[in-house]
């Protein structure tokens, strides 16, 4: 990201980019994770405000209603977690494929771009694990839990502190996947976009366009080839099911159409945040790069 940039330089950016597509993504994360593990939001579960609109609109809407609706339950946490989650991803895939470079200049470029994502984003979702299972937890409607703390205490208390790590497999299967491809996807098609000409006077603009574009195509990539697994491991954290009898029950009353269970709540809820991180990345770097330059100019000009 950020034009050829080494992201060595710019870590800060990384991380504000990250934070300003999780704050952003917060309720559609909070709808897509609803819909995913089949949660039922009723009339009863929103506040008065909207219990009558929910009550009259299509069950694969109201998760919509009740996701931006208070009260925002683990709001801090998930927005945390996303924020250094994707932080680290982003970055130490950048990072990495500059060192990897460095480091192995014969090797395939397939070896320098996905080697590091792999291994960012394994780390990442075994940390964030306990984190992700509270949350998802926590936006069950029916639920009385009221904070991160709690979650993490009933699901402690009730399923030991192996409990806490339970659907790490279908999370690495759903995280991993997803970033190796939004970052390939990503190097891709910066790859054979055209270069921006540094002379054009709409240099900046012509930039943050080339930038949108990849940034759609990787988000869009990332979220379409790993909802099944989404699925999987938000269907685990409700039932508390190992991996092979989670698919098992889910194949049993679905069929595989459970592949496609909230997936376009997930498009919205996963695409964007990948689509707006890379992006916000981008015009971040873009943003210092030109202050630098504005401030060069002026020292030259004295």
């Amino acid at each position: 990201m950020g034009g050829g940039s080494a992201a060595k330089d710019h870590p800060f950016e990384y991380l504000a980019a990250s934070a300003m597509a999780a704050s952003i993504n917060y309720p559609l994360w909070r709808a897509s994770a609803i819909g995913q593990a089949g949660f039922r939001v009723t009339a009863s579960a929103v506040p008065a405000a909207i219990g009558g609109i929910v009550a009259t609109v299509p069950p694969s809407v109201a998760p919509f209603f009740y996701a931006f609706a208070p009260p925002y339950k683990g709001m801090t946490a998930v927005i945390s977690g996303m924020t250094w989650a994707r932080a680290a991803i982003f970055w130490g895939s950048d990072r990495g494929k500059e060192v990897l470079r460095a480091s192995f200049p014969s090797a395939p470029s397939s070896f320098h771009t996905i080697l590091p994502p792999l291994l960012v984003s394994t780390a990442v979702q075994c940390i964030n694990q306990p984190i992700v299972r509270a949350s998802v937890t926590l936006q069950n409607p029916e639920s009385n839990l009221a904070n991160t703390r709690e979650a993490l205490k009933f699901i402690y208390r009730n399923h030991g502190l192996g409990g806490l790590w339970h659907g790490t497999s279908a999370g690495i299967l759903k995280t991993v996947p997803k970033y190796c491809t939004a970052i390939i996807i990503k190097d891709y098609v910066e790859s054979v976009l055209p270069s921006v000409d540094p002379t054009s006077p709409t240099y900046n603009t012509d930039v943050l366009i080339r930038s949108a574009a990849k940034s759609m195509a990787a988000g869009v990539a990332g979220a379409a080839l790993t909802n099944p697994f989404d699925v999987i491991r938000n269907e685990m954290f409700k039932e508390n099911k190992s991996l092979v009898d989670t698919i098992r029950s889910l194949q049993k009353e679905l069929g595989w159409r459970f592949m496609l269970r909230g997936i376009g709540k997930n498009m919205v809820a996963v695409a964007i945040p990948i689509a707006c991180t890379i992006f916000f990345t981008d015009a971040l770097i873009q943003l210092k790069l030109e202050k630098k330059r504005s401030l060069e100019g002026g020292a030259q000009e004295q």
